[in-house]
């Protein structure tokens, strides 16, 4: 029987001089990767949903193009996310 680990938090970040909440799901890409897609509202409260992949040493975000204040912030997610992992193994 294969167990695999359903992984999603939310955290608060400071994204424009304003804190939001930032949810994020890990889940399997089909091509065999794996993707955290990450969710969060804008101040009109319009959802900003984007994905981030693991490439070399950091988690980077997938697409574009996104506001300047969550491009700003992808170290941030990358911190947030390894220290999800770490936490949950």
């Amino acid at each position: 029987m294969l167990f695999t680990k359903n992984i999603q938090f939310s955290r608060l970040v400071k994204a424009n001089g304003t804190l939001r909440e930032f949810n994020f799901r890990k889940y399997s890409d089909p091509q065999g990767g794996v993707l955290f897609s990450v969710d969060v509202c804008d101040l009109r409260n319009n959802r900003i949903a984007f994905k981030m992949q693991r490439k070399e040493t950091a988690w980077k975000i997938v697409q574009t193009p996104l506001p300047e204040w969550v491009i700003s912030n992808e170290h941030v997610f990358d911190q947030l996310i390894e220290e999800e992992l770490k936490n949950a193994s």
